[in-house]
């Protein structure tokens, strides 16, 4: 049996791998660390967005941020610190990764850490409109 996606209908040329993006993300369910994605209010042309997330107990030493591709990557590690005897252990050190899928333009800017929270910036120039005459070529027949 066939699986029919959004992405079947053949008027929809070179999805391939947005189709393949999305099956990706509805794979990731770990939802730790927790973020917020919000959009910043400006006059300019460009929307601009920034994400958040809640790295408690995460020095800049123990995070990194990377693009890859199309992606944006931010991964956590963390070492247990073994000067002490712990009594009870209630936070974890954790590792993580989370990923989020960068539309085609988007730029990714400043990232800060401040007060457990690592906030990331990011720009989407306005899109420009782009139009392309196709010249049609005559063939006689003889």
């Amino acid at each position: 049996m066939t699986r029919m996606t959004p992405f079947s209908n053949p008027l929809l040329l070179g999805f391939e791998t947005m189709e393949k993006t999305l099956d990706r993300l509805n794979k990731s369910g770990d939802g730790y660390p927790p973020y917020n994605i919000v959009r910043l209010s400006g006059e300019e042309p460009n929307e601009r967005l920034r994400i958040t997330l809640a790295v408690a107990g995460f020095t800049p030493e123990n995070l990194d941020v990377t693009v890859e591709d199309n992606q944006l990557i931010i991964r956590g590690r963390q070492t247990d610190d073994e000067e002490f005897e712990y009594l009870h252990r209630g936070i974890a050190s954790r590792q993580f990764q989370r990923a989020f899928v960068l539309a085609d333009g988007i730029k990714v800017g400043a990232a800060e850490l401040k007060n457990g929270l690592l906030s990331i910036d990011l720009e989407r120039p306005a899109p420009e409109k782009r139009v392309k005459r196709i010249t049609i070529s005559a063939i006689d027949d003889e």
